[in-house]
């Protein structure tokens, strides 16, 4: 028996406490031949999503300590005045990755209760170029549109 079929057989034993973790080679890409969001697929989004969480998270880190280092006073009057504005565009963008974060673990939490992948509106399978390209989709892209052109409706009105 191979080690990969062992791993298998150790993840359908309900009664083992130990999850096996899912090989995967680098360059593996979801394809739309093998089963939808089997456990090499599951394996891949999960790695894509926290290494995007990572990225955004050390990101943070860095504008923190940027912003540290960079509390001086300035003289002049446009000097301060644009580093304030840069400043403010920094904090902003970072409030937008707070929020992707979240999002992230929410797609995370997803995979662990086996409902990633599909669409929260109508239940169907979310399209694999979709989620790679967005990784935190949770609409088909149909429903997607759909839901973006009532927005556009009651805003319109």
């Amino acid at each position: 028996m191979s080690e990969e079929n062992a791993l298998t057989e150790m993840d359908l034993d309900e009664g083992s406490e130990m999850k096996a973790e899912t090989i995967l080679a680098d360059d593996y890409r979801p394809a739309e031949d093998e089963p939808f969001m089997n456990e090499r697929q599951l394996e891949y989004f999960r790695r894509k999503l926290h290494a995007w969480k990572n990225e955004l998270l050390a990101d943070s880190r860095d504008t923190i300590e940027g912003l540290q280092d960079s509390t001086r006073n300035i003289p002049d009057i446009a000097d301060r005045a644009s580093e304030e504005t840069d400043r403010a565009l920094e904090l902003r963008t970072r409030d937008r990755q707070r929020k992707l974060v979240s999002k992230i673990d929410a797609a995370l939490r997803r995979i662990d209760e086996g409902e990633y992948g599909y669409c929260e509106v109508t239940g169907e399978p979310i399209s694999l170029k979709r989620l790679d390209a967005r990784p935190i989709a949770t609409m088909s892209l149909e429903a997607q549109e759909r839901h973006e052109r009532r927005e556009k409706v009651h805003r319109d009105d």
